[in-house]
């Protein structure tokens, strides 16, 4: 998989890559990244990328011209490059979209800052826009990152052990059940004994009934998903 990140800031990515999982990734050569400016590409004599919104209003916009010409010589190298931008007024990104895109071979993010981007760069060059949830952040490259990891994660040989997929949160309705490491006890807390004696059935439903609760109290709308498939897998 090739990466290729749009952003004014690389600095606040390139340094998620240098260690743990996508690390070992990249050396691999699982993971390629690569980092696009559009300031590169202005052709103001100042190198501007920003302007003021057109109506008026508050803050500055990205205006189209960087913007264009870089994403413009992105689809020359790659005609087939995924582009997706992130913005707090798209779809929200699930695991199901992790999944699907960690069959692409090359995703490019483009990420906003100041008021935004000119909405006549996103018409032309998204083929898909994200949001990681209902807030608003400084810039979309910490989104970026979100979206890459999780994505990243699905690809085979990045995790160590691709098997803790299936159980994770959002491979099914329900939440991941709780995890417990060794000792059994600590500050007076015990784990349950069932974890002990061996009988991986009692393990599996006390997982399934702990995941249940969990997601009852956190999640109660993914609780009735599950409800609901279990009735038709009856």
């Amino acid at each position: 998989m090739k990466y290729t990140f749009v952003t004014l800031f690389s600095n606040l990515i390139e340094g998620y890559f240098s260690d743990s999982i996508l690390k070992r990734a990249r050396q691999k050569n699982i993971l390629e990244i690569e980092y696009l400016n559009p300031r590169d590409f202005s052709t103001n004599k100042h190198f501007k990328v920003d302007d003021t919104a057109v109506g008026g209003g508050a803050g500055m916009v990205m205006n189209p011209q960087p913007l264009f010409d870089a994403l413009n010589h992105l689809k020359n190298e790659d005609e087939d490059v995924h582009i997706v931008f992130l913005t707090p007024v798209a779809k929200p990104f699930r695991q199901n979209d992790a999944k699907r895109l960690s069959k692409k071979k090359h995703i490019a993010f483009v990420s906003g800052r100041y008021e935004g981007i000119d909405e006549r760069v996103v018409e032309k060059y998204a083929d898909e826009l994200f949001s990681i949830g209902d807030y608003i952040l400084t810039g979309g490259e910490l989104a970026s990152l979100v979206l890459c990891d999780a994505i990243s994660r699905n690809i085979d040989g990045v995790l160590g052990n691709s098997d803790s997929l299936s159980v994770e949160s959002f491979e099914t309705p329900l939440l991941e059940a709780p995890s417990f490491s060794k000792p059994q006890c600590y500050d007076n807390i015990c784990v349950s004994s069932e974890y002990l004696k061996g009988n991986h059935s009692k393990i599996r439903s006390l997982k399934l009934a702990m995941s249940e609760c969990k997601t009852k109290f956190f999640r109660p709308e993914q609780l009735l998903k599950h409800k609901v498939r279990k009735s038709y897998e009856k």
